[in-house]
């Protein structure tokens, strides 16, 4: 049994790094102990369990076959040195392999997993060994092209993932906006045209992310029609920003989904239009309506805006033009509103996208831009919440009628008080 014993004469050190092997020092050299006996253990477990396979003069098939050249592995106490027990498995088609130090291994999973966590944050590529370096007590297995592998595997995996069947899966809302960002490599901006959806259980979901053209009308009918090829059933609402050429491509692809344009969006292209001293007003004006508790307030909210601005028509016809598609929400839920009036899910997301971008002057070329952001968006989604009001989401599929937010009882009776009335054959009576 191991017994601590106080020492009365031993020399305490007022600082950490006048002792002769620190605290980092003390873990690594611990845990290069501590794998060695393991690896040990785990050889001696092998060679008991096939103690009786034996070749035709009795002699074992499975013996111990000495160590492997020393190797360094990168773990989460630093660098280690290791050498592997070796196994002589003369058994046909049989071979020893470690469990805990697979071969030609040299970082741990857990420091595989923190090297794209921490490139996605902001790191740059050319970074990783001295920053990385001096923590893990080596530079090995930390250089740019370890990354640079990593970026043509996720490719790879936006590429399968681009082309999933989407017939087992519903989408009740949709947000929709286009993400534009720099390619160091490329003239052009890299415009990506991003979908996220809410599923009948109330949980947020990404449902697409590609490569677009200035957010195109072809571009976004493209989309579509590839996740309608798919099996992807119609949204019952879109929700995004009124210039998009989405909207052309929803009503030839997808004619029956509702639209809501963005509130945010709206609000800042409205005051563009405006004087800056008329700004403050206006954008309290406007948020009037989009707050107003029943549409018949928003319109009077509409109104006092039109009336307050009459002299700016510009402004005031970016309001009054499309308010069938500005006041949308109010058939809808009233949990719901909050996230259906903004393209919030997005814009928030992906502001670490253009963090990541500003670190590196933007990614090599447009498919490495698409790969990241898509592992960004993957990586987000396992924060989302579900939206307010999670259980009303199957209600909004399944026809559920709303008036300024307020679930309407369906009548079982049929309504014969009006003149013309509907028979169980379909045909209208006088």
């Amino acid at each position: 049994m191991l017994k601590l014993v106080h020492d009365a004469t031993a020399v305490v050190a007022d600082d950490p790094e006048d002792l002769a092997v620190g605290l980092d020092e003390l873990c690594r050299l611990a845990a290069q102990d501590m794998l060695k006996v393991a690896l040990l253990a785990e050889r001696r477990a092998y060679l008991d369990a096939h103690a009786d396979c034996l070749d035709a003069t009795g002699k074992r098939l499975v013996v111990g076959n000495g160590y492997a050249r020393p190797r360094q592995v990168v773990t989460g106490a630093g660098a280690v040195e290791v050498r592997a027990p070796r196994v002589d498995d003369r058994r046909e088609g049989k071979r020893y392999g470690s469990v805990i130090l697979p071969a030609y291994m040299r970082k741990s999973p857990k420091v595989t997993e923190v090297l794209p966590v921490l490139y996605l944050r902001g790191l740059s590529t050319g970074d990783f060994a001295p920053a990385l370096g001096e923590f893990f007590g080596t530079e090995a297995g930390l250089s740019a092209s370890s990354i640079d592998r990593l970026t043509v595997s996720w490719q790879a995996e936006h590429a399968e993932w681009s082309a999933r069947d989407l017939s087992g899966v519903d989408y009740v809302y949709w947000w929709v906006d286009g993400i534009h960002f720099n390619i160091r490599l490329e003239d052009d901006r890299l415009c990506s045209l991003v979908i996220v959806g809410v599923r009948p259980d109330g949980t947020k979901e990404l449902v697409a992310i590609t490569d677009g053209y200035r957010e195109s009308t072809e571009s976004w009918a493209e989309l579509l029609r590839d996740l309608k090829a798919r099996g992807l059933a119609a949204p019952v609402l879109a929700v995004g920003d009124g210039a998009l050429g989405f909207w052309a491509a929803l009503r030839d692809v997808f004619p029956f989904t509702r639209e809501q344009r963005c509130w945010v969006h709206k609000t800042a292209r409205v005051l563009d239009a405006l004087p800056k001293r008329l700004q403050p007003d206006a954008k309290a004006k406007i948020a009037a309506i989009y707050s107003a508790p029943t549409r018949a307030d928003a319109l009077a909210a509409v109104k006092a805006f039109a009336d307050a601005f009459a002299g700016h028509p510009k402004a005031v016809a970016k309001i009054t033009g499309k308010l069938d598609c500005l006041l949308a929400f109010y058939d809808f839920p009233a949990e719901h509103w909050v996230h259906l009036r903004t393209t919030n899910p997005i814009e928030s997301t992906f502001s670490t996208v253009r963090l990541r971008t500003r670190v590196t002057r933007g990614a090599g070329s447009r498919k490495a831009a698409l790969a990241m952001a898509y592992k960004l968006l993957d990586a987000a989604q396992e924060r989302w919440h579900r939206i307010t009001g999670a259980e009303l989401v199957p209600l909004v599929r399944a026809g559920a009628t709303f008036i300024d937010g307020k679930l309407q009882e369906r009548s079982s009776q049929p309504d014969t008080t009006s003149p013309d009335h509907t028979d169980q054959n379909g045909s209208v009576a006088a």
